[in-house]
């Protein structure tokens, strides 16, 4: 299992849904300029990450110039063709992206249940198993 990342930093682009071949593959650049902690604004850094399948649809919230979080995976992989020298490309796949000052919680559920929210029991409740 690969380690997850985050990137904090201003929308400067946001692509367009595109679909891959016959399976319905899809696929959503946007464009960051990172911000925050050990960014010096004299060379700015913009960084492109990809949504892929269902979570191209994270993007549809947001507009140019807003201040993102960006939670996103590394991955990379080897191509080669015959007479032609190796290229490895590298991806940073996006998995959720919030806005910048709002906690997970408050911008995207922590779960995966598709924003089923789960409040912790009252106190007025026993904490012993009832078997």
């Amino acid at each position: 299992m690969s380690k997850s990342f985050e990137v904090q930093g201003v929308l400067h682009s946001i692509g367009e849904t595109t679909a891959y071949g016959q399976n319905g593959f899809t696929k959503r650049e946007f464009v960051i300029k990172l911000n925050g902690e050990g960014e010096n604004p004299d060379y700015p850094n913009y960084v492109a990450l990809e949504l892929i399948k269902d979570k191209c649809a994270l993007m549809d919230q947001y507009q140019l110039g807003q201040e993102v979080v960006a939670h996103f995976n590394l991955s990379g992989r080897l191509w080669s063709s015959q007479g032609k020298p190796e290229k490895c490309f590298t991806s940073l796949q996006a998995w959720r992206v919030e806005s910048a000052g709002q906690g997970a919680a408050a911008s995207a559920p922590a779960n995966d249940f598709d924003g089923m929210s789960y409040s912790a029991p009252s106190s007025a409740f026993d904490d012993e198993v009832p078997f």
